[in-house]
């Protein structure tokens, strides 16, 4: 078995400069690392458990299928946060089926991002009996 000390997303943007702007101050991500220099430089981000990198430059945007995942506390205070900071919301907060709270965006290239809420009561974090 591989011992995996860390992970991290990793992105290459189209625009690094276009998505630094939108996920550290649009998305409000805090910075845990910078490294290289000029435009293709390397940031990474705290990302809850994990980090979100983005370096390099590609030349279009990521294949269908990634999708990045964010738990938050507050779905309807990130869509007014989100809002306020001029975020395009691509489908605002509602309560799935499956009874997360959901609210889709999406990152300059269209990278797809769900913000979820996990409620009090969802067995995500309550487990009658346990």
């Amino acid at each position: 078995m591989v011992h995996v000390l860390g992970s991290r997303v990793l992105i290459r943007p189209t625009d690094p400069e276009r998505s630094r702007t939108f996920y550290g101050e649009q998305l409000g991500l805090a910075v845990y690392r910078e490294f290289g220099t000029g435009p293709e430089r390397g940031t990474v981000y705290f990302l809850g458990g994990g980090f979100l990198e983005l370096s390099g430059r590609a030349e279009s945007a990521p294949p269908p299928g990634l999708r990045l995942w964010l738990q938050v506390a507050d779905v309807a205070a990130a869509h007014r946060e989100l809002l306020d900071r001029g975020v395009e919301i691509v489908r605002p907060p509602v309560k799935e089926p499956w009874g997360l709270i959901e609210m889709w965006i999406a990152d300059p290239d269209g990278t797809p991002i769900v913000l979820v809420e996990t409620p009090a009561d969802h067995p995500l974090r309550y487990r009658p009996g346990i």
